[in-house]
């Protein structure tokens, strides 16, 4: 099979997990392996085939489609490792197993006074900043696909936590939004840094950092 068709393969399939838990397959699974072990297959399904869309990707034929924008990721990275860390460090009642969280009156804050999908915007911006960065077809499939993928999944998340959370979700999406700074700008919330604070986006410029220095290194391509 061709290798570019191989690679639509492999992320279509990436896809296709991450469905997933917007059909009725998740309570049954849930209901048949528990909630744990669910959640563990499903994470270890993903890295294995996030693993073969980066191998198919590098087997793929370079097709450019438009010259390479190389400095987007330079720019826009930096914001997206600073929202990364914010939001796999802090409390999040979207995130899996802290739903319970969404019934406190404090549900929203930190980096959620910006965006409840903090983790998936930080995807999105890194995928639309490497699409634009390289600018190939098998960019356009690898990296177009994860951002389609994370920006549908915060969609699909608030429909599914609005069926099972009933009235809590209904008060958490009231002070927050999934576009950042949306809630703000409407009047429903506001930041507050210190809720933030220095260590965690201190931590995402770190890792930004480090993996710029080691790019080359590690995917075999210089970043600048």
């Amino acid at each position: 099979m061709d290798n570019t068709l191989t690679l639509i393969l492999a992320t279509l399939v990436f896809i296709g997990i991450h469905a997933l838990p917007a059909t009725p397959l998740r309570a049954a699974a849930v209901r048949a392996l528990g909630e744990g072990a669910y959640l563990g297959l499903f994470s270890l399904a993903s890295l294995a085939v996030l693993a073969w869309m980066g191998f198919e990707y590098k087997r793929a034929p370079f097709e450019g489609l438009w010259p390479g924008l190389r400095l987007v990721p330079i720019a826009v990275l930096p914001v997206a490792f600073v929202l990364l860390a914010c939001g796999l460090l802090a409390r999040n009642p979207t995130a899996a197993g802290q739903s319970r969280t969404m019934k406190s009156e404090d549900s929203a804050r930190g980096i959620i006074r910006i965006t409840r999908h903090p983790v998936m915007w930080a995807i999105m911006l890194w995928a639309a900043a490497h699409l634009l960065a390289i600018g190939s077809l098998q960019a356009v499939i690898l990296f177009g696909g994860l951002l389609l993928l994370a920006a549908a999944g915060t969609t699909l998340q608030d429909a599914r936590k609005a069926k099972l959370l009933g009235e809590d979700w209904k008060r958490f999406a009231a002070l927050t939004s999934n576009v950042p700074f949306l809630a703000v700008a409407q009047g429903r919330n506001r930041v507050v840094w210190r809720e933030i604070g220095w260590t965690k986006p201190t931590m995402g410029i770190v890792l930004f950092v480090v993996l710029l220095y080691f790019h080359a290194w590690l995917f075999g391509v210089r970043p600048y």
